[in-house]
């Protein structure tokens, strides 16, 4: 008997027809083509994975760049500048990510009104092609194109653009817009954009960040490898693509990082789009980042030597975890990575890969285990898995979490998050597991055990789908015998102020990462005032947004106007810690 049942899956009575909506996308690909772009011209090729190919060949070492201020002009002025300095420095990037806003991923006729984030935000067509024709450098169309309601017309606008690898379909997965909750649309719209890339006479990279999707919420890093296998069979097998993947922010462990890039060398079809920065290890001294960058590009750059897969590498500027980086900090980054890799030769021979590639085998055999009885679990709750439409639903609409604990490879253990004993520990929650265990002992035992008496109940929420923020604040307050009351992940602010409503909670806690705290503590208070529901509201994680009516379309911190409205900032956890004294001491509320 199947632990899934296809009527709690999919309750409708009638779905899109998958062979229409493929129709509709091969008809698409009969007008729309890709277009011609500094970067395809100026290297003679047809495609990115054309350029990439060769440059493995040559056993060169391609280059990733982030770009995409709110700002159209300032954009351009990134993509011509980033390519002019580096190339004076006599070195080469290769490929931009280019960071659209996540409202983008409203259908365009839709967008106004909608929450806006920090990103770049392309308002016609021809915006996409005004930016991608500034340098020589492959367009990479990487956020809130595919896996969103706009993903058909947004595909079209990059193809046109002179873009072959389009993305993000791990954010199909794990994202939701704001106010939006039609997955049925969201879904019709990627199958269709899908559809018009594998019809096109040249190859379009597909490209999914892992980090975005599914891997990032795994205990046991087997399931990402299988997460990659089973988005190759969607795209590859089922649409007749070409699947690219990207992984990196989470990986911050040598090994592993360096075991995963061998098993993605195992098990992909297509060339990988770039390694990305592991962005959580940044703090905020930026000469120490420095290190930061070097210790997790030098396993990229030894991966890309010994086994290479045509990832391209990301040296994430060290203001990361500060602010956007400005152009000269993405130019620098890119400068000491290119450096670094000169001086990297002779490294590859001093490594044995025994011990990496026993890592790399149980990835792969964990992987696989997982990618067949996800497909056999779903085909035996009656699910069509031959059927694009119905498996990319059904996936997105059981979960990561639920995936995991109902079809990982690891053995049963009631004690562990998920239920299994992870194969190979994903190393982002083993660090947030240590991390809480240390910030408890920020509170004296006498404290510990006054909140532990005290029978508090926190709503935990975030605003947008970067959830790390959230799983260690959890981690924390677990341990303090709270309650906790699940506000989810990238909820509305009514959906959170009706959950701690409900669930009486003490108080509520907001980690948000997407450039909207302004916006959201303000709606977020309405919503609670509505409800007579006053209680503490705390905020943490990136606190910063474009303000209305800024001709800079900079985002600037918003750190004092959430004050202003009442709201408690929490820079870390210890600060929240603090406020939680201050609670059970009647000081605040009680």
């Amino acid at each position: 008997m199947s632990d899934l049942i296809r009527e709690d899956i999919f309750p409708e009575s009638n779905l899109p027809n998958s062979h229409e909506l493929i129709s509709q996308g091969q008809e698409m690909a009969q007008t729309v083509m890709v277009g011609n772009c500094p970067f395809l011209s100026h290297y003679g090729v047809k495609s990115e994975s054309e350029y990439k190919l060769q440059q493995m060949q040559q056993g060169r070492i391609m280059m990733h760049g982030q770009i995409g201020f709110r700002s159209l002009r300032r954009s351009q002025e990134a993509y011509k500048c980033i390519y002019q300095k580096i190339s004076d420095a006599g070195y080469c990037i290769d490929r931009y990510g280019i960071c659209l806003d996540w409202s983008m991923g409203y259908p365009r006729g839709l967008r106004n009104g909608m929450p806006k984030g920090t990103g770049l935000i392309l308002d016609h067509e021809s915006d996409f092609s005004a930016l991608t024709a500034m340098a020589p450098v492959a367009p990479h169309f990487g956020d809130f194109v595919m896996g969103t309601p706009a993903a058909f017309e947004n595909t079209i606008a990059a193809l046109k653009a002179g873009s072959t690898c389009i993305g993000n379909i791990g954010q199909y997965f794990n994202f939701r817009m704001p106010h939006w909750n039609d997955d049925i649309t969201t879904t019709s719209e990627t199958v269709k954009a899908l559809a018009l890339c594998a019809a096109q006479p040249v190859d379009i990279l597909i490209h999914s960040n892992l980090d975005d999707g599914f891997a990032a919420l795994f205990c046991d890093l087997t399931c990402a490898i299988g997460a990659v296998l089973i988005e190759q069979y969607i795209v590859d097998e089922l649409m007749g693509g070409r699947i690219s993947h990207c992984y990196g922010h989470t990986f911050s462990d040598p090994l592993t990082r360096l075991a995963f890039q061998r098993a993605m060398h195992r098990v992909s079809k297509s060339v990988g789009s770039m390694i990305y920065g592991n962005t959580t290890i940044y703090g905020p001294n930026t000469t120490e980042n420095y290190a930061n960058l070097a210790s997790y590009i030098m396993p990229d750059i030894i991966g890309q030597h010994s086994l290479p897969t045509g990832h391209a590498l990301n040296p994430v500027p060290v203001t990361e975890a500060l602010r956007i980086p400005d152009i000269n900090e993405v130019i620098d980054a890119h400068l000491f990575a290119n450096r670094l890799i000169a001086r990297s030769e002779g490294y590859t021979s001093m490594f044995h890969y025994e011990k990496i590639d026993e890592v790399t085998e149980i990835l792969v055999r964990g992987g696989t285990k997982f990618k067949n009885s996800v497909l056999n679990g779903l085909k035996e709750s009656g699910i069509d898995i031959d059927d694009p439409f119905e498996i990319l639903l059904a996936i997105r609409r059981v979960g990561a979490k639920r995936l995991e604990e109902l079809y990982g490879p690891g053995l049963k253990d009631d004690t562990q998050i998920r239920k299994r004993k992870p194969v190979v520990k994903a190393t982002t929650l083993e660090e947030l597991e240590n991390k809480a265990n240390e910030l408890i002992h920020f509170l004296s035992e006498e404290d510990q055990e006054v909140i532990k008496e005290r029978g508090i109940k926190a709503c935990v929420a975030c605003t947008d789908v970067h959830e790390y923020g959230k799983v260690l604040v959890e981690a924390v307050l677990k341990k303090l015998n709270l309650e906790i009351i699940d506000g989810g992940v990238s909820r509305d602010p009514h959906e959170v102020a009706k959950y701690a409503f409900d669930g009486c909670a003490t108080f509520i806690a907001i980690s948000t990462y997407s450039g909207i705290a302004l916006n959201y503590m303000y709606k977020l208070g309405e919503e609670l005032e509505k409800l007579d529901f006053q209680v503490p509201v705390f905020i943490g994680g990136k606190l910063n947004q474009v303000k209305d009516g800024d001709e800079s379309s900079l985002p600037v911190d918003v750190t004092e106007d959430l004050k202003q409205l009442g709201v408690i900032v929490c820079l870390t956890v210890e600060d929240l810690l603090r406020e939680l004294i201050r609670i059970v001491q009647g000081a605040r509320y009680d």
